[in-house]
């Protein structure tokens, strides 16, 4: 039984930006998979880091000093707390509200420490980072208080908790050939830690639905996503699937043509949401641009209902999603609809 952890793209002709499920190959009973980029698969020897004055320089010091999950001391645009035109008009409400993530600590579980790197621009200016440098900038532009961990998805060992609510952004997959229960599979403990925290409801888990435009947890080029499947279900975990754009009721939204959907299994159609991912703007596409939005949305609600959990926040954003903004809505290719963040500001507590 062999299994990767990607970066393949799901269609040839898509750009290098296109980036979404990075693959390392595993054998025995431990699991390491997902990030795709344009049916490339790319090298996963990668450690933790976090962005400062030299990204390259930060990634050996996390990794050479035995860390497996480093705290973001500076992220670029980080500090510049402007509502972006790829943004949803809520978050400027949210933050005009004094809402912006205080308190709150984001776990990006992604690649840190490979060589490979692409452009885009968040409307700071364009840039050229790893795939987990660019899906970190996007949740602390979202969340520009929260605290924002980097865990380099090679690692093996086991994601870490901070006090208060926490918040783990997965825009990756765990792939491996179709037809596997899941009780055939022995987690390593990055993995298993994930699917525990989302069981438990100790941790907002934010996913991405992945670029195949099958169902969630689907069969594609005789694979299957395997972290999809063991969170389904769970009391926190939630599937982010990618809109082309951000929905109104005047100008309805539909699903990105690359963008997997729930798919006829309930439990997940009631555990998934969509947001716009504007690659018109950004240059940036695919649903590892969809979860950090989610991630940075789950930040803000936890700022504002402090005592709140893990699973009240998610059940939060799933309860007040929205589907008079989408095109032919149904939830088997919606899930619960377009996340609202005002929707979800909105009530004085929640349960």
């Amino acid at each position: 039984m062999q299994m990767r952890k990607s970066s393949r793209s799901e269609i040839g002709d898509r750009p290098s930006w296109f980036l979404f499920e990075r693959s390392k190959s595993m054998s025995g009973s431990c699991l390491k998979f997902g990030i795709a980029t344009a049916l490339t698969i790319l090298s996963a020897s990668m450690a933790s880091a976090q962005e400062a004055v030299n990204a390259d320089e930060m990634a050996a010091l996390c990794h050479g000093g035995g860390l497996s999950t480093c705290v973001s001391a500076t992220i670029p645009a980080a500090g510049t707390q402007a509502v972006q035109g790829w943004m949803s008009p809520d978050v400027g409400a949210a933050w005009a509200a004094g809402y912006k993530g205080k308190g709150v600590t984001i776990t990006i579980v992604d690649d840190f420490s490979s060589t490979s790197r692409f452009s885009g621009n968040f409307g700071v200016g364009v840039q050229t980072q790893r795939h987990g440098e660019w899906t970190r900038e996007e949740a602390s532009m979202i969340a520009p208080f929260a605290t924002i961990r980097s865990k380099d998805f090679s690692t093996s060992s086991a994601v870490s908790l901070a006090p208060g609510l926490n918040v783990l952004n997965l825009s990756y997959g765990m792939y491996a050939k179709a037809g596997y229960r899941l009780n055939q599979i022995g987690w390593s403990p990055e993995e298993a830690s994930i699917i525990s925290y989302a069981t438990k409801g100790t941790a907002v888990v934010s996913k991405a639905a992945g670029n195949d435009a099958v169902a969630v947890g689907g069969v594609t080029g005789g694979q299957q996503d395997y972290l999809d499947l063991a969170l389904v279900g769970k009391a926190s975990a939630i599937f982010v699937g990618a809109l082309s754009t951000n929905g109104t009721t005047s100008n309805k939204a539909q699903l990105a043509w690359y963008s997997n959907y729930a798919g006829s299994n309930t439990l997940v159609q009631s555990h998934f949401l969509v947001v716009g991912v504007t690659g018109d703007k950004t240059g940036l596409y695919g649903t590892s641009f969809a979860a950090p939005i989610i991630s940075g949305y789950a930040a803000i609600i936890g700022s504002k209902f402090t005592k709140a959990t893990a699973t009240q926040i998610t059940n939060d954003l799933l309860n007040t999603a929205r589907t008079d903004t989408l095109v032919n809505y149904s939830a088997a290719v919606y899930g619960k609809g377009e996340a609202s963040l005002s929707r979800a500001l909105a009530p004085v507590a929640i349960k």
